[in-house]
């Protein structure tokens, strides 16, 4: 398996919060702190070779963790991302 074949198998992860989430980048960073460390949970029941961009609507400010936790899952599901999903 050569460089690039693997760079194809990974999946990977963006994280999209914007100023209209909150204009305060304490707020947006704290978001995208529980968003990665819910990827984290998540990334081995998803299939590699995915690129996944998570979008945060402005109602993620009243979220926490275990919401983030149950939406992203529902949203792998969905999309059909996971192992097993078919």
């Amino acid at each position: 398996m050569s460089e690039n074949d693997a760079a194809i198998a990974a999946t990977r992860i963006g994280i999209s919060v914007s100023r209209k989430v909150s204009k305060h980048a304490v707020v947006r960073n704290r978001i995208k702190r529980q968003i990665r460390a819910v990827w984290r949970q998540l990334l081995p029941q998803v299939s590699p070779g995915f690129d996944v961009i998570t979008i945060v609507h402005p109602s993620a400010c009243e979220c926490n963790w275990s919401q983030f936790l149950s939406e992203l899952k529902q949203l792998v599901t969905k999309a059909e991302v996971g192992y097993g999903d078919s």
